[in-house]
């Protein structure tokens, strides 16, 4: 896995204050995309146990909320973000993990690796970003056909609950 950037700091990438971690890779090719200098597969670094490390140390701090897992597209990566998520709910159980991804949450449920990955988080933002959808208005997504999913009521309930109820 490699990734294009990893951030100590962001309010941009879900609620509070959270270590964002942007891996590289995608072969979607959106339109407009967020991160095109992210779609290659070979841009960025290769993830190492250094990275593991510092966004371990990153989580740890009390003015942490969590990590953010971004792109390129995280769940071609999934394997990678998986065991990196499984050390981060070990080191930081009370911490939250959100997962942005193009894909939807029913295209994820398709594919075990994908389905991993969303089964160690606790929030995904799902779809592609849609420029003629686009609404700034919105609460971290882009386009209004992107959901932002609170993964664990979804699992209790055994259909997709938002994390807003208002859906914005």
């Amino acid at each position: 896995m490699n990734y294009g950037q990893i951030r100590q700091y962001d309010i941009a990438n879900g609620t509070g204050i959270r270590a964002t971690v942007f891996v590289t890779g995608c072969d979607r090719h959106c339109p407009e995309c967020f991160n095109p200098e992210y779609q290659d597969f070979k841009a960025g670094q290769e993830w190492t146990e250094t990275e593991t490390n510092q966004i371990l140390s990153y989580v740890r701090e009390d003015t942490n909320s969590g990590v953010t897992f971004l792109g390129g597209e995280p769940m071609q990566n999934a394997a990678g973000l998986t065991a990196l998520a499984k050390k981060i709910r070990q080191a930081a159980p009370d911490k939250t993990i959100w997962v942005y991804s193009g894909y939807t949450y029913e295209e994820i449920l398709q594919d075990q690796q994908k389905k991993d990955l969303i089964d160690a988080c606790d929030v995904l933002v799902d779809g592609p970003f849609v420029d003629a959808l686009k609404d700034p208005g919105l609460y971290f997504r882009g386009s209004s056909n992107q959901r932002v999913i609170d993964l664990n009521k979804t699992r209790e309930a055994g259909h997709i609950i938002l994390f807003w109820p208002d859906g914005r």
